[in-house]
């Protein structure tokens, strides 16, 4: 064929492959590359900058006469504005190749690895569900950069409208974390999240069920010296109270934490909410109970062991069904509960605030001083978590004294 004769889709079709390679020439640099295997490709033959270049156009059929005939033109609208349209091409694919990679779910997931070393499992655990349930269904494909927030708010919206008002303010929180996290990591200019602040409906806070009043305490803690059930269930329950630890931090308990000798427990960082290593002074009512408990469970890992596997500990619904196996309601009392009857009895007692907070380990915000506070007011905590106990057990007495 000529080669300066324009070509023709019926030309094109009737093209068959030879040993050797052929260029079937259009036009304007424009050629069709056939290989000597029958594959078809359309090519740009140009010059910038006094080099002769080439640019790949891509594959016929897919790309057709009419539509190569449109790249060339347009290769040589940007050849006129002195652009090499090669390295345009070049630019675009790199730009669809860093979209690609950075796409808000990939880089949720680099955030979260970098960030869970610093929590507690449940609690990554936790975030990284309701990013997966939640936030990348939606989301999760688009470039973190392309993201704007209506669509971000529509996501949220879902959330909020299956009754999860609070879950749909800590994805927000998440979401945001990630975008910053964006913005360090030079991927990302601004965080669309931030425009979101009162877009979400109010969440009516909810308090832990709990029981307060002293004839409720007794009654309370009259039902949890009875129970009968799983002796290491039955442990559990009767320290709750005395200990008001989290629940989490209960159930895991482990015998190594433990020097009785000294009644005391010392709950590494790793396994707290704040990671920070907690000091649980033993009053003489929880000795005796885990001097009780020791024959049952002390020889395996943990004071609570599962009924179904002794390597695993007690789930986080057995404390949970005890307490509603001795009638006491998800509206009148629940494990976390105990915490906040300690903190309100405690407070009406009349003893320092600043050792009751240290001694629910509530997380102090200043990291330096964070890394010492373990072991802060240990003394006089020593002394209030046993006049605690002791006041827990004239209460139960009253209430056992009365009943009989």
């Amino acid at each position: 064929m000529p080669q300066d004769m324009r070509l023709t889709d019926t030309a094109i079709r009737a093209a068959k492959a030879t040993d050797k390679a052929q260029k079937l020439f259009d036009g304007g640099g424009l050629f069709l590359f056939i290989a000597p295997k029958g594959g078809k490709l359309w090519r740009l033959k140009y010059r910038f900058g006094g080099a002769e270049k080439l640019l790949s156009l891509g594959a016929y059929p897919q790309i057709a006469l009419k539509d190569a005939r449109k790249l060339r033109d347009e290769a040589k609208e940007l050849l006129a504005k002195g652009i090499d349209p090669g390295c345009t091409k070049k630019a675009a694919k790199e730009a669809l190749h860093t979209a690609a990679a950075n796409t808000f779910e990939m880089i949720a997931r680099e955030w979260w690895h970098v960030k869970k070393s610093g929590w507690v499992t449940a609690h990554a655990e936790k975030i990284l569900g309701r990013l997966e349930n939640y936030i990348f269904p939606v989301v999760g494909k688009k470039a973190i950069t392309d993201i704007k927030p209506p669509e971000l708010l529509a996501a949220l919206r879902i959330i909020e409208e299956r009754g999860k008002g609070e879950t749909a303010r800590r994805a927000l929180q998440n979401c945001s974390q990630i975008f910053r996290y964006a913005i360090a990591t030079g991927r990302a200019e601004r965080d669309p999240a931030s425009d979101l602040r009162g877009a979400l409906a109010p969440v009516i806070s909810k308090n832990f069920a709990t029981i307060t009043d002293t004839r409720g305490v007794g009654a309370l803690l009259r039902s949890l010296h009875g129970y009968e059930g799983y002796f290491p269930v039955c442990c559990a329950l009767r320290m709750a109270p005395y200990v008001f630890v989290r629940p989490g931090e209960l159930r895991q308990a482990e015998w190594a934490e433990f020097d009785l000798e000294n009644a005391e427990w010392r709950i590494p960082a790793a396994r707290m909410k704040m990671r920070e290593l907690h000091i649980v002074p033993l009053a003489r009512q929880v000795v005796a109970v885990l001097r009780e408990l020791q024959p049952y469970t002390g020889h395996l890992r943990y004071l609570f062991p599962s009924v179904r596997t002794a390597t695993r500990p007690i789930s986080d619904v057995t404390l949970l069904a005890g307490l509603r196996r001795l009638g006491y309601t998800r509206d009148a009392m629940c494990v976390h509960g105990f915490r906040s009857m300690a903190s309100t009895l405690l407070n009406e007692l009349g003893y320092n605030r600043d050792w009751i907070e240290r001694q629910l380990a509530h997380g102090e915000r200043n990291d330096v001083r964070a890394a010492y506070n373990y072991a802060e007011y240990l003394p006089e905590r020593r002394k209030m978590m046993q006049e605690w106990a002791d006041y827990l057990d004239r209460l139960r007495a009253e209430i056992t004294h009365n009943a009989a």
